[in-house]
């Protein structure tokens, strides 16, 4: 190498000038070498020349490729059928998805860990967001996080429902719901409907038309069964465009048990609880032409005093009693079981009613020794009454709570 030497140096600074570009070359050949990753003299370096070590493969890019449908920021989505994640060369190991206000979606893993769909519909107008993990054949983690908003429904539906959140009822009582809109996706409705017992017992659903679903179990509740229904139906597509907006959860216990059966024939009640007959009620029933149905009913309403007009169960002015007291509703077609202060010696002797059952009563309701008051202070909505022996047919099934006149196989259909 020619140095030249720098103008106006003397003799002895050309000397240390020449010095210090030697440091500066070997300083220079040093860094090269450093940075070009030669052979260190120990025998072991890679030699590579890309920046990674051959045997150092876990720090490579996993190679499984996590999708999620809908795409982050979409908005107006279906609350059925629009998420979805996959993943292709990898198995999804985590998959989260949760609504603003943290509560999270079950799914279910399909394709041994290839995809991966919630179990249920989605809430409507809710922002949801999504964390996915999915692995490589070598164990390499690759995630993926999404979030949307589903659609805000035009059209709606809500369900009204019996029994109330917290209340004792018979144990006859079905947990049934009225929707104000005609269903026309039943399945998609009865399985946003979840039913839990304690102690376990298997319950059915039966849709009485479009516009009701009765849930029971094959006999009569046990005594002390502690229902919990979840009644999800928001963002359910109950008919083409129609979308349900109503999510509540509540609980109903199963009281003592309370079956009366009447003897149209024998113009008695016996109250039963528990199996044990604890009282036994002279009674009349409906008279010839006005028969009183056959069949099991449920007690639905109980009115300490009400007006009942025949006009309103199609027998035009032939009775309009102001102050019926102690009446239970038994059918929506207006057949009750009631006190009867009109009724003169008819009980325990001969029918002459329109077709309710009639208990002695005194007008007013005052004495809480007549039989009527007696058995409506003993007696709660879902108890059972039974009416056999009357020249009728069965109730019909959908005439106020009255599945149980169903067979199970028929009521499973």
């Amino acid at each position: 190498m020619n140095v030249r030497p720098i103008s106006g140096a003397s003799a002895g600074g050309r000397g240390r000038g020449r010095k210090g570009l030697a440091l500066i070359a070997g300083a220079l050949l040093v860094t090269l070498t450093a940075c070009g990753g030669g052979d260190s003299g120990s025998g072991t370096g890679s030699g590579s020349g890309d920046g990674k070590s051959k045997d150092s493969g876990t720090s490579k890019q996993s190679t499984a490729a996590v999708t999620i449908s809908p795409k982050s920021g979409a908005t107006g989505v279906d609350t059925s059928g629009a998420l979805k994640v996959n993943v292709a060369k990898g198995k999804l190991t985590e998959v989260t998805v949760k609504d603003a206000k943290g509560a999270k979606v079950d799914g279910t893993l399909t394709g041994g860990g290839a995809s991966w769909t919630p179990s249920t519909h989605l809430a409507a107008a809710t922002k949801y967001t999504v964390h996915a993990v999915a692995k490589d054949s070598e164990g390499r983690e690759a995630a993926e996080d999404s979030s949307f908003t589903t659609l805000t429904p035009k059209n709606t539906f809500v369900g009204s429902f019996t029994p109330e959140d917290g209340s004792t009822v018979g144990v006859g009582m079905p947990f049934s719901v009225r929707f104000t809109r005609g269903i026309t996706a039943p399945q998609d409705v009865e399985k946003a409907i979840k039913i839990k017992t304690e102690p376990p017992v298997d319950v059915e659903g039966h849709w009485f038309g479009n516009d009701r679903l009765d849930f029971r179990p094959e006999n009569y509740w046990k005594s002390g069964t502690k229902v919990t229904v979840d009644l999800d139906l928001d963002g359910v597509e109950g008919r083409d465009g129609v979308y349900g907006e109503q999510h509540k959860k509540l609980t109903f216990t199963i009281g003592r048990n309370q079956v009366s059966v009447v003897d149209a024939k024998k113009h008695t009640m016996k109250i039963t609880q528990d199996g044990k007959v604890i009282k036994t009620i002279p009674v009349t029933t409906g008279k010839p032409g006005y028969d009183t149905w056959n069949g099991q009913m449920v007690m639905t309403e109980k009115l300490a005093v009400t007006r009942m007009n025949g006009e309103t169960v199609g027998y035009g002015g032939e009775y309009d009693i102001k102050d019926v007291p102690h009446a239970i509703r038994l059918t929506d077609s207006g057949t009750f079981i009631h006190g009867n202060y009109w009724g003169g010696d008819a009980f325990g002797n001969y029918n002459a009613s329109h077709g309710c059952v009639g208990l002695r009563d005194v007008r007013g309701g005052y004495d809480k020794d007549v039989p009527a008051a007696w058995f409506f202070n003993h007696s709660i909505t879902g108890d059972v009454v039974v009416v056999k022996h009357s020249h009728d047919r069965t109730v019909d099934p959908a005439n106020g709570l009255n599945g149980w006149n169903m067979s199970w196989a028929d009521w499973k259909k």
